[in-house]
């Protein structure tokens, strides 16, 4: 009798377990993506995208400040070295500077004009030359500035992945159940497609912030070279007023 009483509770426990919901998720990555919904597919997808252009974005800039520092203090070395402003001019004049050197082609462009024309060209001559060396500068500027703007979008917009929270809500709401299986897959799926995001965001807010000061330094840089060339000029201008 004992032993009989006993194979029914074993019996009973069985049943009890088997009927119990299996959950066995998989944490690889293949095993998430396809397990995941064809919404959270199509966003996983583009955050995957997102971050290679993100990545794109960011080696490019570091090779374009970089090329551009060292164009600026090459031309800096040759500027105060004592060469002759019309033949620098000339050898600029052959090529198609950037930075510092668009700035002094665009200054010297607008010198020649006014040589040669009449001596009352050089009234408004301070104003002009330095309206032409701060449209270089924006020129400039805006090429340096060229698909940071993706960099914000992509940090702003990348954590946002919460389809898998609406879907875990949805089955709570459907089988009128709180339990682990019901809620994981949803929230396993949303947290799987944030952490992509952040890939993408966390690279972007970093290179955005410190391209930003990049810029900002190099755009300094300009500006003052653009001021001492301004007043280098200026004191051509008087000399040949006073001539």
């Amino acid at each position: 009798m004992g032993s009989q009483d006993g194979n029914n509770l074993m019996n009973a426990a069985d049943v009890a377990q088997t009927a119990l919901p299996s959950f066995a998720p998989s944490l690889s990555i293949w095993a998430l993506f396809w397990q995941a919904h064809i919404v959270v597919k199509i966003v996983m997808i583009g955050l995957v995208f997102a971050s290679a252009w993100c990545w794109a974005i960011i080696i490019n800039k570091i090779l374009l400040y970089k090329r551009l520092a060292a164009a600026m203090d090459r031309f800096e070395d040759v500027f105060w070295s004592g060469q002759s402003l019309d033949e620098l001019y000339r050898n600029l004049a052959e090529t198609q500077p950037t930075g510092m050197g668009a700035v002094f082609l665009a200054a010297m462009t607008e010198w020649k004009r006014s040589i040669e024309g009449t001596g009352r060209a050089f009234g408004s001559f301070a104003g002009r030359v330095e309206k032409v060396m701060d449209v270089a500068i924006q020129r400039e500027t805006e090429r340096l500035n060229a698909g940071l703007m993706v960099l914000s979008n992509i940090a702003s917009a990348g954590p946002f992945t919460v389809w898998g929270i609406m879907n875990s809500f949805m089955s709570i709401a459907a089988s009128k159940n709180t339990s682990l299986p019901v809620v994981a897959p949803g929230i396993s799926e949303a947290l799987f497609a944030t952490a992509i995001g952040l890939v993408a965001a966390i690279p972007a807010v970093i290179a955005y912030n410190s391209f930003q000061a990049r810029v900002s330094n190099l755009q300094t840089r300009l500006e003052g070279f653009a001021d001492e060339f301004s007043a280098i000029l200026s004191r051509q201008v008087d000399q040949r007023l006073a001539a």
